[in-house]
């Protein structure tokens, strides 16, 4: 086809020249952008849909068309269409006995051409005969939208693979719908399946293409796969509604899954699949009616079947929770269909699974007691009675003070009181004599931050605090500013929504003064080996008088694999972070800082593997004291002596693990095992923490930099992860542990960006949690305060300019300061394209320093109470809180909401928002989208961009090798004693801190998978 006979290339040129007047392609005038891009794009789905491209290819022809501003240049578009489109097929046909031999490249290829009718007549017969010659059941898995088809598939393939170890070559065909308006498929349950490795399943996706439940060929598409010799095939279809059953014709056995919300009972009457099913699973069957649903289905089957001698809970009727590991459900329903495949063809051998005999999920153990799904409500109830009370108290209180002074008038002027002393005796009665006792004690209070000095007697030691420090002018400028109020109505609203650092609610701090000589830098580091972090952790600690350290793994660690020569995972190790994956690592990554001194504390961000990561880390304090001990005696301890020096390290221990699963789950990606597992360990780690008297390391820092990294504005960030934080409290409640026993060990991290609120986010943080706790769960005063650590912002830093990144970094960093953060790291300016050089992170540690020690105001430690718009900011922060914090509960609380995907949806679309107002220039970036640089199109700087050498990845790999090879036959015993750990239900961080000390990292996560599955995947 010539240039100009080309429909797409005329309809292209007459968008990007607005020339829209009639022409070959017949398009009208029109005034609307939006309509004209519709007619463009229909012209070009007019002459791509009868080509024989891939949906790959389709799509990307489709969307690469335009971009955020309309469509891409003539000459990029061109280059696309210069390349004719050929048949798939065509380009690599295979033949029917290399299909027939069984080989995989050959049974996909053939499948392609099958799925587009283009199979040879000779080579489909051949194929279709071999079919016929065996005996390969089909089985047809269809059912409503959401109901969980795709975990329910992944989850019987891995019963099949488990109980017949992995004999049966099984084939799944996962059928997603075209839409008609686009032409696209989703394509994406193969995202869900975790049961897909090895040579003994083979998946494969395929487009309806226009059909409307089924696509046109999928008989040759089953023939083909029969040919070549599955065991088993099982053919998902797309969601259906009430009067699909397109599926029956092409099976054997059918399975129709439902979900117990299907309305009223008459409703079953209208679904086709219940005359054809030959099963029925009601999946999530941990939802409310379940049982119900159960009973009901069970009713409509004897009618559908006239089997009226028979109960409805004979009916083969299932309960299953896919989501949740090794559910008896999904097993009764495994077992029921496997011996129904078997007496049509299937291969099966005696099970290596336990029988059960049960119908329906027995053991599903809610991580929230369904009974207290409303702890949010609770939450905001708590929360808003507090401050209703509050204007309440201040009302009282502002009376008696007012009553008081007419009665002091009226004595002094000798006049009759006796009216005024009624009306002051009931006020008083209306104030609380706890409210009426912080008043009287307040001008001593006042007092006590007059002095010099404030001196505080604590367990028969004195504690001396210079209440003041001295500018260059001579003034004494006061550590804590008090305020100046008279009048008791604003004194007890200032006690009760502010207070002074230190004090109940914890608004302005948690504690009274900031430790003398300290500053809050906690600087992330981590690139290479071990031993290059270790020495990156010495050069960030060498001048300061507290070591914190905050380490960055690599993915491969994130992901809890070993370093290997695999291409996907050679070339990550340690870049990005640094590779640990043995107990020998850690000890190298921390040698030469002592991990229980009182100024050490150590933070890990990592997720996933956390709990393995951390028995490394507690391993090595550990083993620490130990070797110290044998330094200064000249042998070993005996057991004795071992444990004490156990309990010494685990009582001293200091610093933070992330381990956050609910924030990986809505805003980041590293979640390993199923949530669930993910959870129990979450939940073993404190109560073992419990045990071991653990009071200075948290078990977790519940996190919002990172759902703030992934697009959420500040309100998100806060309200998800405060609400994640109120989770795990629940949890652990329902867990049966104290909650003062365990609130000490939970921490926070917050991202300080650009926007107003972020001023106010810690202030915000402590209020409502210190309320929660201390109204809603009675916890008491160290439970009350809320610990956190804050990084500037990540996304605030830009390519363009990066020598700007510093300024924003020093603002994030003066507001996090002004509220009393308990650590801070500062990002380096060139963190926006690579992993910061030594130079740029001492830039970055020294804008702290700098605000620390020579910014005039950071003498005083309240800087922001008593401003109008900090207290402004403050309450239209908690009122925006409380309302999300209404909208997660009206969604079934955090988990609830997670199943629907609130939170990754409510990410994206304020993320999407960022984006358009950055582009847009309505959010003004200084150098990047305004006062942007003249030459700003000269080529970029070069920047060397830090990576972990070669040698660094071929030590690590050696190093791993090394140590699996020394350990083999203790890391096989101690794997053993895991699983056995995690499937009795015992505390399995207690049997992983042994574990630690012999196994590797993947060898761990390899059996956690087994015993605990794998995270599925929501798209």
């Amino acid at each position: 086809m010539r240039a100009d006979q080309d429909p797409i290339r005329e309809a292209h040129r007459q968008w990007v020249s607005h020339d829209w007047a009639d022409a070959a392609d017949g398009m009208a005038m029109v005034t609307s952008v939006a309509r004209v891009q519709q007619l463009l794009m229909e012209r070009i789905d007019t002459v791509l849909r009868p080509l024989d491209l891939t949906f790959a290819r389709y799509e990307v022809l489709r969307l690469l068309s335009f971009s955020r501003s309309g469509p891409m240049p003539m000459t990029r578009l061109g280059s696309l269409l210069q390349v004719h489109p050929t048949s798939v097929w065509a380009a690599k046909a295979v033949t029917a006995d290399s299909v027939v031999s069984g080989d995989r490249f050959a049974i996909a290829r053939a499948i392609t051409g099958a799925e587009a009718g283009q199979l040879p007549d000779d080579v489909l017969s051949t194929l279709k005969s071999a079919a016929a010659a065996r005996r390969t059941p089909v089985l047809g898995i269809t059912g409503t939208g959401g109901s969980g088809k795709s975990s329910l598939t992944d989850e019987l393939v891995r019963r099949f693979r488990v109980d017949q170890q992995d004999k049966l070559r099984i084939a799944v065909i996962a059928v997603d719908p075209t839409r008609r308006k686009g032409g696209g498929a989703l394509l994406g349950d193969r995202i869900r399946a975790n049961s897909l490795d090895g040579d003994r399943i083979f998946f494969r996706s395929l487009a309806t293409r226009g059909a409307h439940e089924v696509p046109e060929h999928l008989s040759d598409v089953i023939d083909v796969i029969k040919a070549a010799g599955f065991d088993l095939v099982i053919v998902e279809t797309p969601g259906i509604g009430q009067g699909d059953a397109a599926i029956v014709p092409y099976v054997d056995a059918s399975l129709y899954v439902m979900t117990p919300e299907f309305g009223a009972a008459s409703q079953l009457e209208k679904i086709d699949m219940l005359d054809f099913a030959d099963t029925v699973a009601i999946n999530k069957f941990e939802r409310r009616g379940a049982m119900d649903a159960m009973r009901d289905v069970g009713r409509q089957l004897v009618r559908n079947r006239e089997a009226f001698d028979q109960q409805p809970d004979q009916m083969p009727v299932f309960g299953t929770s896919a989501a949740t590991f090794n559910d008896d459900g999904v097993t009764a329903l495994y077992q029921h269909l496997r011996d129904d495949l078997a007496s049509r063809g299937l291969p099966v051998t005696e099970g290596a699974l336990t029988e059960v005999d049960v119908r329906h999920s027995s053991g599903i153990r809610q991580v929230v007691p369904t009974d207290r799904v409303r702890y949010l409500a609770e939450i905001t109830e708590a929360v808003r009675g507090f401050h209703a009370q509050t204007e309440r108290l201040a009302a009282a209180a502002g009376r008696v003070q007012r009553l008081e002074i007419v009665q002091g008038e009226l004595v002094a002027a000798d006049s009759e009181t006796s009216g005024v002393d009624d009306l002051l005796e009931s006020a008083h009665r209306d104030l609380p004599h706890e409210v009426t006792d912080q008043i009287e004690a307040w001008p001593a209070i006042v007092d006590s931050y007059s002095g010099e000095e404030q001196v505080v007697k604590v367990r028969d030691r004195e504690i001396h605090t210079r209440l003041t420090r001295e500018s260059l002018s001579g003034n004494q400028i006061p550590r804590v500013a008090l305020p100046r109020f008279t009048d008791h109505g604003e004194l007890v609203r200032f006690w009760r929504r502010e207070n002074l650092p230190g004090y109940f609610p914890y608004t302005a701090g948690v504690f009274p003064f900031k430790r003398d000589g300290e500053d809050p830098a906690r600087m992330f580091a981590g690139e290479g080996d071990p031993a290059r972090t270790n020495r990156r952790f010495k050069i960030l600690s060498q001048d300061g008088d507290a070591t914190r350290l905050s380490t960055a793994f690599d993915s491969v660690t994130l992901y809890g694999r070993d370093p290997d020569l695999r291409p996907d995972i050679y070339g990550k190790v340690g870049t990005s972070g640094v590779s640990v994956a043995t107990l020998d690592d850690m000890k190298v990554l921390y040698d030469g800082f002592d991990l229980v001194s009182p100024t050490t504390s150590v933070s890990m961000t990592i997720n996933g593997p956390a709990p393995t990561v951390l028995a490394f880390f507690l391993n090595t304090a550990i083993d620490q004291q130990v070797a110290r001990f044998v330094d200064q005696e000249g042998r070993q301890p005996s057991k004795a002596e071992h444990d004490e020096l156990v309990a010494y390290a685990m009582a001293n221990v200091r610093g933070t693990v992330q381990a956050d699963i609910l924030k990986e789950d809505q805003g980041q990606n590293t979640c390993l095992f199923s949530t669930e597992f993910s959870l129990r360990m979450m939940a073993d780690i404190q109560e073992w923490f419990i045990q071991q008297q653990v009071r200075n390391f948290y078990s977790v820092s519940i996190s919002g930099y990172h759902i703030a990294e992934a697009g959420a504005n500040p309100i998100s960030q806060l309200a998800f992860t405060l609400a994640n934080g109120f989770t795990y409290v629940e949890a652990y409640l329902a867990r049966g542990m104290d909650i003062d026993d365990f609130a000490p060990n939970l921490s926070f991290f917050f991202s300080n960006g650009m926007d107003p609120e972020y001023s106010v986010l810690g202030r915000v943080a402590r209020r409502i949690w210190a309320i929660t706790m201390k109204e809603k769960y009675g916890a008491n005063e160290r439970s009350q305060k809320l610990k956190y650590h804050v990084q500037t912002s990540g996304r605030s830093l830009h390519a363009q300019e990066m020598d700007f990144n510093d300024i924003r970094t020093t603002l994030q960093a003066l507001i996090a300061i002004y509220d009393n953060a308990q650590s801070l790291h500062t990002n380096a300016y060139d963190e926006a394209v690579t992993t910061p050089t030594e130079e740029s992170v001492r830039r970055a540690l020294a804008i702290q320093l700098i605000i620390n020690r020579e910014w005039g105001l950071a003498m005083n430690e309240n800087p922001l109470q008593g401003s109008f718009i900090i207290d402004e900011l403050t309450d239209l922060v908690e009122s925006a809180v409380l309302t999300e914090f209404d909208r997660i509960n009206e969604r079934g609380g955090v988990l609830g909401a997670m199943e629907t995907g609130y939170q990754r949806g409510k990410i994206q679309d304020e993320s999407m928002l960022y984006e358009h107002r950055k582009h847009d220039g309505t959010l003004p970036i200084i150098g990047v989208n305004t006062f942007v640089k003249p030459d700003s199109d000269a080529s970029p700087v070069e920047i060397e961009l830090a990576r972990a050498t070669e040698a660094e990845k071929d030590s690590q790999l050696r190093r791993v090798h090394q140590f699996q090879e020394t350990h083999r036959d203790e890391a096989a015993k101690a794997i053993a004693r895991l699983k056995d750990a995690a499937v009795a239900g015992d505390n399995v961080f207690a049997v992983l801190m042994d574990a630690a000390r012999v196994c590797t990292l993947q060898q761990v996560t390899e059996a956690f998978f087994e015993v605990g599955g794998q995270y599925r995947r929501n798209v």
